[in-house]
């Protein structure tokens, strides 16, 4: 007597969909417990993780560290396949660069005694938020009462507000002689760089949309934050290496139960691991199909869930320094301070997308590779722009923070920044997260009226567990499951947390048929 074994459908083969798929196969290639099959509807596996060249370096178009080696699987593995030594360059191989030169829109080079209390006082304030202190150490919240559903975005400037009110701080005159600046516009102006940081951290477009409650359910893995020399997409082919050939489906995209090329196919379980940004777009009340719709559609509890957590995008910026390009030895990772955005004395010749980004760097010490990121709007204008916009506006906008004055500074302690001509930059790369209709985006994060339960709510699977009947075969219980980043309450917008949440319905699948040891 022949027996049908559950068929499981995964769909999307990036980190979680593999991490599911590969924890599946370890067990019924000896048990032979399950026929399955990963479906994806890009010409390539890895989802959100790309790994690329440019300029003779080894880079990542998506995902980049590995935030905290204690605890992480992605490390682990990493280890396990020899990933993190190369003899070829990669992005960040130095980690996070050290002595960045902040200067200020109209080539004013900052002493560090006027950056670091600012950058002290922005730490502090995200470690209380994120429950890592007690204190902010001004008057703000102290007591962590009455907080109520305040977003990042407005604490912070709370914070700030009451920074300068605790250190009687007013308008001054001119910094050093220098018109443009006074001491508080320079304070705001180091406080808003860390605030665009911090966007690229949460893909938030704006903090004032980032909930402060759930900052402090997020969980960092302990340890140094470091990058995959062999790179990110490594961790993937180790994943998928365990699966035979014909499990993976490459250039098959779903739309309802079916594929656009119109074929079919039947599953008993189906895992979906597709973006937040993907399950916004199939939920939406409009004539787009989307790349997944269900039908029939997701429980109203679901369909809020999903609407309510946000979704952010966040590109990244890669530009090769001209061969020609000799007035550096190592290009600086410099952090930058505009002028608001209706300031009179603002330069002309620098566009809004390029004013709210933070600092540009070498994407190692000595690198001819330059790196900067965006999020938000700004990384959706940075995905229309021609590659030759870019290169002649990045260009310009960098030459006006380094003019032939600025031979040497006292404020720097003798980093002086020389620049004899036009900054040359010959080549740009880009990601393009936000109009890829596999992704529409690049990570989640908790909105302003969500929480964390929503990402619980995601995860659940459907039919719910309530509404099974005793009387169901196995088969036809389980039948949707979700997993990804965006649904994991503490881990959520990293690899990891994919990671972990495809363990999580791999094993919810092997509980179900008594499988697990």
């Amino acid at each position: 007597m022949v027996v049908n074994k559950p068929r499981i459908v995964i769909i999307g083969a990036g980190m979680a969909g593999l991490t599911a798929a590969n924890k599946l196969y370890k067990y019924s290639c000896s048990k032979e417990a399950f026929e399955l099959c990963v479906i994806e509807g890009g010409n390539r596996i890895g989802g959100r993780i790309n790994t690329s060249e440019f300029g003779g370096d080894r880079i990542e178009m998506g995902a980049t560290w590995i935030h905290g080696i204690g605890g992480s699987p992605v490390h682990k593995i990493a280890q396990e396949i020899n990933s993190l030594e190369s003899d070829k360059p990669w992005e960040c191989m130095d980690g996070f660069l050290d002595d960045p030169i902040t200067i200020a829109e109209n080539g004013y080079v900052l002493n560090p005694s006027l950056v670091h209390p600012i950058s002290n006082l922005f730490k502090n304030l995200m470690d209380f938020a994120q429950g890592k202190r007690k204190s902010t150490l001004v008057g703000i919240g102290n007591g962590g009462d009455g907080i109520g559903n305040m977003s990042v975005g407005s604490f912070l400037r709370n914070g700030l507000e009451d920074y300068w009110e605790t250190e009687s701080r007013k308008e001054r005159d001119d910094v050093n002689g220098n018109r443009n600046w006074n001491r508080k516009l320079l304070e705001e102006a180091i406080f808003a760089m860390h605030e665009n940081t911090q966007r690229t951290y949460t893909a938030a477009n704006d903090l004032l949309n980032l909930d402060y409650n759930a900052e402090s359910e997020y969980v960092m893995c302990p340890g140094e934050e470091i990058t995959i020399a062999k790179g990110y997409s490594s961790i993937i082919q180790s994943l998928a290496s365990v699966l035979p050939s014909g499990v993976i489906q490459l250039g098959t995209r779903p739309v309802k139960l079916h594929f656009l090329d119109g074929t079919t196919l039947s599953a008993d379980h189906v895992i979906v691991t597709v973006s937040l940004g993907v399950l916004k777009a199939g939920i939406r009340d409009s004539n787009d199909l989307g790349m997944l719709k269900f039908n029939p559609p997701l429980p109203d509890y679901k369909i809020e869930a999903i609407s309510r957590l946000g979704y952010g995008v966040v590109n990244k910026l890669f530009l090769q320094l001209s061969p020609d390009y000799t007035d550096f030895d190592q290009f600086p990772f410099l952090q930058f301070l505009f002028h608001q955005s209706d300031s009179e004395v603002k330069d002309p010749r620098i566009p809004w997308w390029i004013r709210r980004t933070a600092f540009v760097s070498p994407i190692y010490k000595k690198s001819r590779v330059l790196l900067s990121w965006f999020a938000g709007e700004e990384a959706l204008e940075l995905e229309t722009l021609p590659n030759e916009v870019i290169l002649d506006q990045v260009s310009t906008a960098l030459s006006t923070f380094l003019p032939n004055s600025l031979d040497s500074h006292e404020q720097c302690n003798g980093n002086g920044i020389k620049n004899s001509s036009k900054l040359k930059l010959v080549k740009v790369l880009k990601s393009q997260w936000g109009h890829d209709p596999l992704f529409m985006g690049s990570y989640s994060y908790v909105a302003v009226g969500s929480s964390c339960s929503d990402m619980d709510t995601l995860a659940e699977p459907l039919p719910k567990a309530g509404l099974q009947l005793q009387s169901q075969s196995k088969s036809h219980q389980l039948q949707i499951l979700f997993a990804g980043e965006a649904t994991h309450r503490t881990h959520y917008s990293t690899t990891h947390g994919a990671y972990f949440s495809g363990i999580r319905e791999a094993n919810r699948l092997l509980e179900h048929y008594h499988c697990m040891d």
